[in-house]
């Protein structure tokens, strides 16, 4: 999902999320009706929806420990304690390429790339169906950002796992979608396949995104002037 800042991409992935009352219209998960109340959603509905805040440090806990982060989720929806919450914690800590060790450190002592990973190990506690990621690279410096990214695209290819991705990077777009929504103004304005989107755009206002995004090619700025 892409747009400019204030287009609505983050009011619309949290009305789906259910942390924005949701005034008009309907939503669905699976074929099934999804409530825009988080408190009516059913357990399975709320366990297979996951969010992925920009900030990590507005998401975690200070005060708590990774384990006890990633492991409320494992004891919430799977039920999981002791000897198998242990072990799970510490295949999720693989699975986002942390340190074991990690599980017993307090968010103030990771760097911001390795608390979004314990967001990213959270989340994936729940074996979601849907993650959302709002914007979940954009506050990481760009080495970090890769690194995320081929992490995120890794676990897309392993389980099955759909992304909601927004962003405001056209770039990181065309790697990373297979679907595009374009918004402008607190509406959709295009969607479709994203190879569609990027070679043959059908509205202006996306046409307008693509030829603004820089490309790290020579003479690109003199071609757009």
């Amino acid at each position: 999902m892409v747009g400019e800042s204030g287009s609505g991409k983050t009011t619309l992935a949290r009305t789906i999320a259910g942390l924005v009352d949701l005034h008009a219209g309907t939503m669905e998960m699976k074929g099934a009706p999804l409530s825009g109340r988080i408190e009516d959603r059913s357990f399975e509905a709320r366990r297979r929806l996951q969010y992925i805040h920009q900030l990590p440090d507005l998401a975690l806990n200070p005060r708590q420990r990774v384990r006890e982060i990633v492991g409320r989720p494992l004891a919430k929806f799977g039920g999981l304690r002791g000897a198998a919450a242990e072990a799970r914690l510490r295949e999720l800590m693989r699975d986002v390429e942390l340190p074991e060790a990690f599980l017993d450190r307090v968010p103030g002592a990771l760097s911001g790339g390795q608390k979004q990973r314990v967001c990213i190990a959270r989340a994936l506690a729940a074996e979601p169906g849907l993650l959302i990621c709002d914007e979940a690279t954009s506050a990481l410096d760009p080495l970090v950002e890769e690194s995320v990214i081929k992490l995120l695209l890794r676990l897309m290819a392993e389980r099955p796992l759909t992304m909601l991705f927004i962003t405001h990077n056209l770039l990181l777009t065309r790697r990373f979608a297979h679907e595009v929504v374009v918004m402008q103004g607190g509406r959709i304005v295009e969607e479709g396949p994203a190879s569609r989107i990027f070679q043959a755009p059908q509205q202006a206002y996306t046409g307008k995104l693509l030829d603004s995004t820089p490309l790290m090619e020579r003479g690109w700025l003199e071609a757009r002037l």
